[in-house]
Formats: C-alpha cells, sequence, structure tokens
C-alpha cells in the first residue's frame, strides 16, 4: 500500500511517526506551507524516504509525485484543507481524512464547541473524502465518553488522542485495502462553518436559558486562551469562562 500523507500539528506528527516503523511509510509528504518551519522540519524528518511537498505546491507538483509513487491511499491527519477535484482524484484508492467528531454530528469547523452546545454524543471518525465537507462514507469510527466535567479544550485533547489511537488500531484493515465504506446517515447529524461561532457564542442578557442549556454553552467555549462566551451590557463587552468539578455529597 503506498500511501501519501498529509500531515500537520501534533496528530499529523504521531501518525507520520507511527507510519515511519511501519512496513509501509509514506513515499509522498505534503505538510502545510502556512504553518511553521520547525513543524514541518520535524515531520518531515520522521519520513526520511518520502518525497516532500508543501501546500502550496500541491496543485503543480503534486501530479508527477502521486504517479511517480503509485500512490494508492491518501490520508488527512489533522489537515486544514479541503481537497479540490484534481487532488482527490490522484491516490488509486481515494483518500480518508481523520475528523474529530461522531459523524454525521458536528460536521465542518468547532466540532468540540458544537458537540457539547448541541449536546449530541462525542467521538472521532476516518472516513472517505468526498467532494462534500465531512460527509463521504465512514471507515472507521470511536465513540468517546464525556460529563459535565468536559469543556472546550478536554474535547480538543480527548479528540486529538483518540484520533491517533484509531488510526493505529484501523491501520492494518488500510494497508490491506479492506477498509469499510459505510454511507452517512441522510438527513441526520449537523454541519458548521467557522463564521458562525462568534454569534453562536453570544450570550442575550434578555433570553430565558434553560440551566443545562447555558452550561453548556459556557463549557463550549471554556478553552484558554481563546476567546470566551460573550455578552453585551450597555458599552462594555464581556467574557464569561466556567469550571465544573464533580464533588462527592456530604453525609
Amino acid at each position: 500500500m503506498n500511501l501519501a500523507l498529509f500531515a500537520t500539528g501534533a496528530v499529523g506528527k504521531a501518525i507520520a511517526g507511527f507510519l515511519a516503523e511501519t512496513a509501509t511509510p509514506p513515499r509522498v509528504l505534503i505538510l502545510d506551507a502556512a504553518g511553521s518551519a520547525d513543524e514541518r522540519g520535524d515531520i518531515a524528518r520522521l519520513c526520511p524516504g518520502a518525497r516532500v511537498l508543501t501546500s502550496d505546491a500541491l496543485a503543480t507538483e503534486g501530479p508527477s509525485a502521486f504517479h511517480e509513487a503509485a500512490v494508492d491511499l491518501g490520508v488527512l491527519a489533522w489537515w486544514p484543507y479541503i481537497l479540490k477535484g484534481p487532488t482527490l482524484a490522484l491516490p488509486r484508492l481515494g483518500t480518508l481524512n481523520c475528523h474529530p467528531s461522531l459523524l454525521p454530528h458536528n460536521r465542518g469547523k468547532h466540532y468540540n464547541f458544537w458537540n457539547l452546545v448541541e449536546d449530541v454524543p462525542f467521538g472521532v471518525t476516518i472516513h472517505w473524502v468526498d467532494p462534500g465537507i465531512d460527509s463521504g462514507d465512514i471507515a472507521f469510527q470511536r465513540p468517546i465518553d464525556k460529563s459535565w466535567e468536559d469543556d472546550g479544550r478536554t474535547l480538543y485533547e480527548k479528540a486529538q488522542k483518540a484520533t491517533v489511537e484509531l488510526f493505529r488500531e484501523s491501520y492494518p484493515r488500510m494497508a490491506s485495502g479492506r477498509i469499510p465504506r459505510i454511507p452517512q446517515p441522510a438527513g441526520q447529524g449537523s454541519f458548521h462553518l467557522a463564521r458562525e461561532l462568534e454569534a453562536a457564542s453570544r450570550i442575550d442578557l434578555d433570553r430565558r436559558y434553560g440551566g443545562r442549556e447555558l452550561l453548556n454553552l459556557l463549557r463550549a467555549r471554556t478553552f484558554s486562551p481563546h476567546p470566551a462566551a460573550w455578552f453585551r451590557d450597555g458599552e462594555g463587552r464581556y467574557e464569561v469562562r466556567v469550571e465544573i468539578r464533580r464533588v462527592e455529597a456530604k453525609e
């Protein structure tokens, strides 16, 4: 199985390191041109035999690199960009994406915020990439437990860890080519764009909220140093974060 790995961040680095130790290390490695040079260097050093491209050169250099390496399968490991039509067609079998939600829930951006606000099951998914956004057939999934003590940060951290674990345990089936294709249920789940986050994080001081709804909103945006849930009063704008901890009931 000849692989092309699109890798960024801690997840991309962890998956690159794992693949480098297998019998099928990446033949082509694509790195984020907008990311840090240190990160690109760290990931590239894990895959010394790979042809290395950056995202800004993918359109021009990708076709020849994929053809020369006879790439069978692409893998997006925390990749921040949407693949366009010509790139989708390069790997022989297609491309898999690691998405940090339990699809079809929370497609698109800011999965950790919307998971708590919508109060739906949490998890991670490896799915086939199609022309849509996080809409392709599901290959592998892992549910993740959550509790009242979770917030935007803890779901982010849990998703990163579980994504790497799911990839590692699913990789033997990927390498064999026996990769499931389970269609996502039509009309179920949710999808959100990045621009929705700001308005959805506003607290209306004159609106009635249920306790669960308000606490879910507050903890969903509790992820310092990122902005928090907010409200306006007069000329001022205020941010609110919350900490929830389970305590033992007193006798």
